[in-house]
């Protein structure tokens, strides 16, 4: 393999390993594995047509020209959208720091306190500036948030009106054009009307159960929503906010006149636009919906030695866990950005934050009063950030438009005599005066340059916010950028992430996410780019997407994509969407029942409750395959009603089925259509695809298959890619001409979702090559099967294929251990953490079984040494089953351990520290210490706490 080659760099073993492990497999060669695990009736029978592979060297140079291609003008749209400013030692520190981009969600406690910490400061960001009890870790974008809340209120109706059918949902004209296409998209199966009308005039009757309004406005005017908001809650219809958070730093937070939830975009705290994301959504509501409210939420609790500790709180929530009785399919958030934009707030305080919107504020004032002094009719009074103009019938918005490109400046257009500006926290005098110019040429007029700005407020006082907030001491500490790059690297250290070992997640795809795939990400062609952005200056980003688009066609035997979707939940939910709308187009309106068989990927159920499907499930085999029979008699008593089926393939339990296309086919027969979760498709790429296979509708998970970073819980990004026939269904945009002609509203945001982090993806597509692209699918079986191998002679595997292989991940069964020595897959998983590894997947697709996928970017030594861990703790458990340690005290009940806990004055227990925490000599050289023991879940659960204030108590008593 030569070593110019990106393959070479990307898969983890090497020329010299392979023979040992093709030998412990007991395999003459990989491809004569592959041979044996994929059935042979699904092979593609030709390599993919993708461009010739590229050198990270070639790359870097092709992607640099492609970014030159994106003219970066100065961008006054707004919308939800703005330039911002990261502070360098975020950038440095965070978004460009594997530790923080290449950690998975943090599902276990111990070894994900940094990140944790760092999302509990996002989510006390958000109470302290919406001035709500609650809130959680971040949602996917503003227009998803405000669908998750209409949804909320939904499902939290009283229960006259569910008997009633009280089904109309109200949003204010001022709101986001893109959040109000996304409401109406998520509001049809459920039949719900959205409603767009003025507050100020629409009288809301008894047959609403929710309202939305914007704040500030879309015309940029700061409304006083607290009449509105009694009227309402007079009639029992909840509400919910949808206000910008750095204007919360000088504005009346919404939670002060009674609302019911609070939502939005922290973009605005120092996140790029990277034309349209990804960034984070904020949601905040009353205690009454902390059961009820979508995404997850970090909470304090203790752990077994007393001490503060830092988990994900009432996960009994989550759509995994309540899979079709979910009122959710929130999968990945954006953790990353809230991350980002925590640090953000932390880095400023109250102080600079408010600098920061004072700043904005006296801009737009400024700006206001010198181009209303020229003689245009400024309409907007009570501004935040946002001006609204009016032009004289001497000058249309296209010449106005004409004049500010010749400058290099994007302003919002609507309607011929309309104009809006948006300012932020980039916009300096100079930019006030190039902005002056342009509108004083337009009439032939001189203008008077702008020399300071303003110091009087625009709005009434009685919208200034004059309450306390930010008292915490996170708010306070670290304005010092010394202080502040401590605080992360302290953070940082309290995580486990690919960095320190492999990620043996399966179902996750924890692979390689290489440096030159990210670097790019930087670079601000791509960041500076606003999402409504006229697309002549956008080619670079066009190209890009338009050719990812057809590569992935390629590698899934589609027609063509949706990028949309920002996470693989929203991929789910938007290729059921696709059906649906095929389903309507035919007049076949009563096709709601969806078959999802148990081994499918755990999101599948609620992201088909969230559709308005029905789910029935299918019953698997004893060798984890489907039951065909029971498919069968199904699909039969439902044909007439059949939605489709979803399908993970291979299927969760790590196999092949080997009568997949009889399924498809009987499925298509009686009318239906097939979806597949793209979730598994690491072991799929050039080997064989879902348009090889049958299938009509799948999506990716880039964040997963194509290179694109966890990031601790986010960014995703879920492609939707479909066959000829549903081409016309694909999603549209209010603001953009994507989508089919038959396609519905839109699914998120932007028009093409998170489009900043494609370039990963593209980056991996272009550099591997169609060749490569096969080989990392090899040795993702290859890796796989070589665990196996080794495991099975001290662990039960739990499914295999017919010839005995596994497909990319396995299922290890650990129930035999509880009868054994009353050790439980928890068990297990704790105490890999002394081992210096994160847990695989624990319970799931079946109870009492840990899911190990190794992904092809694994070295043979780390396998092995993640093998010799498994086979210690297997010593560990026989030791425990023969009496040696009590079966209540020892080291997998006790795990894992801590520094503290090791070092301490007393040690107790009947095994040494040296056993605790140093079972294996290697573990010396590089040892990871859990930041906390083993964390109380059921007492963070019975109080929940979602801010910082009670870390912040504990450190001052220190």
């Amino acid at each position: 393999m030569s070593q110019e080659k990106f393959l070479y760099r990307h898969i983890g073993p090497s020329d010299s390993e392979v023979p040992a492990m093709l030998e412990t497999i007991g395999v003459e060669s990989v491809d004569d594995l592959i041979a044996k695990t994929l059935p042979e009736n699904i092979l593609l029978k030709r390599v993919l047509r993708l461009p010739k592979s590229q050198t990270e060297h070639e790359y870097l140079k092709h992607i640099w020209e492609i970014a030159q291609k994106n003219l970066v003008y100065k961008s006054y749209i707004g919308l939800g959208y703005y330039n911002t400013i990261t502070p360098s030692v975020i950038l440095r520190n965070i978004f460009e720091n594997p530790s923080w981009y290449t950690s998975y969600t943090p599902y276990q406690a111990e070894i994900s306190q940094g990140r944790l910490e760092a999302l509990l400061n996002f989510q006390t960001v958000v109470m302290e500036l919406t001035g709500m009890p609650i809130a959680n870790a971040s949602l996917l974008d503003e227009a998803t948030a405000a669908a998750e809340a209409m949804m909320m209120f939904y499902n939290s109706r009283t229960s006259a009106q569910a008997e009633n059918r009280v089904l109309k949902f109200f949003v204010d004209k001022n709101s986001w054009p893109q959040t109000i296409d996304v409401l109406r998209t998520r509001a049809l199966p459920f039949e719900i009307e959205v409603i767009v009308g003025d507050y100020k005039t629409y009288s809301l009757g008894n047959d609403f159960f929710g309202a939305l309004v914007q704040y500030p406005g879309a015309d940029g005017i700061i409304h006083d929503y607290s009449g509105f908001i009694q009227k309402a809650h007079e009639k029992e219809i909840q509400v919910a906010v949808a206000a910008d958070i750095l204007s919360l730093t000088i504005l009346v937070p919404p939670g002060n006149i009674g609302v019911d939830a609070v939502l939005g975009s922290t973009q605005r705290f120092g996140i790029p636009m990277g034309y349209g994301g990804p960034h984070a959504a904020y949601f905040a509501v009353t205690e009454k919906y902390k059961r009820a409210i979508p995404g997850r939420i970090i909470g304090v609790t203790k752990d077994v030695h007393g001490l503060p500790a830092l988990r994900l709180a009432i996960q009994t929530r989550e759509q995994h866990i309540k899979r079709e009785r979910a009122t959710s399919n929130i999968c990945t958030a954006q953790a990353l950005l809230a991350i980002m934009a925590g640090m953000y707030a932390v880095y400023h305080g109250k102080t600079g934050l408010q600098h920061i919107a004072l700043h904005i504020h006296r801009s737009a004032s400024t700006l206001a009063h010198k181009i209303e002094a020229l003689g245009y009719e400024v309409v907007s009074k009570n501004i935040f950030d946002t001006i609204e103009i009016r032009l004289p019938h001497e000058v249309t918005s296209d010449e106005l438009q004409r004049i500010a490109e010749e400058r290099m400046i994007n302003l919002r257009y609507e309607a011929k005599n309309t104009v809006f500006i948006s300012v932020d926290e980039t916009t300096t005098i100079d930019d006030l005066n190039v902005l002056l110019d342009l509108f004083a040429v337009a009439i032939f007029k001189k203008y008077q340059p702008i020399e300071s700005l303003e110091h009087s407020l625009s709005f009434d006082n009685m919208h200034l916010r004059d309450d306390d907030y930010f008292t915490q001491d996170i708010f306070k500490l670290y304005s010092c950028e010394t202080e502040m790059m401590r605080y992360i690297k302290k953070l940082e250290r309290r995580d486990i992430s690919l960095t320190q070992s492999m990620i043996s997640l399966g179902s996750c795809t924890m692979k390689l996410n290489a440096a030159t795939e990210m670097l790019p990400l930087s670079w601000p062609e791509f960041q500076c780019i606003h999402p409504f952005a006229p697309l002549d200056q956008v080619e670079g980003y066009h190209q890009l997407l338009n050719r990812l688009g057809k590569w992935l066609c390629e590698i899934t035997g589609m027609s063509q994509i949706t990028f949309q979707p920002n996470s693989g939940a929203a991929g789910e939910y938007t290729g059921l969407y696709i059906i649906h709308k095929y389903h309507e187009s035919k007049n076949e309106h009563q096709r709601k029942i969806v078959l999802i068989p148990s081994s499918a990927h755990g999101t599948n159920p609620a992201s088909a409750a969230m559709a308005g499907l029905k789910v029935v499930v299918i019953n698997c085999d004893d060798n984890g395959n489907i039951d065909f029979n029971d498919l069968k008699e199904k699909a039969n008593q439902y044909k007439e009603e059949l939605s489709c089926l979803m399908l993970t393939y291979p299927s969760t339990h790590g196999v092949f089925e080997e009568q997949v296309k009889d399924i498809i086919d009987y499925v298509h027969s009686l009318g239906a259509q097939v979806y597949m979760d793209g979730a598994n498709m690491n072991a799929q790429v050039g080997l064989t695809s879902p348009g090889t296979i049958g299938v009509d509708v799948c999506h990716l998970n880039l964040h997963k298959t194509f290179a694109i970073p966890h990031g601790g819980g986010g960014p995703g990004s879920g492609p939707v890619c479909v066959a000829e026939h549903l081409v016309e269904f694909l999603p549209t945009h209010p603001l953009a001409a994507v989508g089919g002609q038959k396609g519905g509203t839109a699914v998120s945001a932007s028009p093409w979702g998170s489009a900043l982090i494609a370039e990963i993806s593209y980056a991996y597509i272009a550099m591997l090559g169609a060749e490569g692209l096969a080989e990392a699918t090899k040795y993702a079986i290859f890796n796989a099967n070589y665990m196996a191998a080794r495991l099975k002679k001290k662990f039960k595997i739990l499914y295999t294929g017919k010839n005995g292989f596994v497909a990319h991940e396995m299922i290890i069964d650990c129930r035999e251990f509880k009868k054994m020595a009353d050790v439980s897959e928890i068990d297990i998983a704790k105490r890999l953490m002394d081992y210096g590894f994160h847990a695989p997947t624990v319970s799931f697709p079946v109870h009492g079984t840990l899911m190990v996928e190794p992904t092809e970017s694994e070295s043979k030594q780390e396998l092995d040494r993640f093998i010799d861990a498994m086979f210690a703790i297997y010593e560990e458990i026989e030791e425990i089953a023969l009496g040696k340690y009590p079966k209540n005290d020892n080291v997998l009940k006790n795990a894992p351990h801590t520094a503290a806990h090791v070092a301490s004055d007393s040690w107790a227990h009947p095994y040494s520290r040296q056993k605790a925490a140093f079972p294996l000599s290697w573990i010396q050289e590089n040892k990871f210490w859990p930041a906390c023991g083993r964390t109380d879940d059921a007492f963070g659960d019975r109080n929940l706490v979602c801010s910082c204030s009670p870390i912040d108590e504990y450190r001052k008593s220190l």
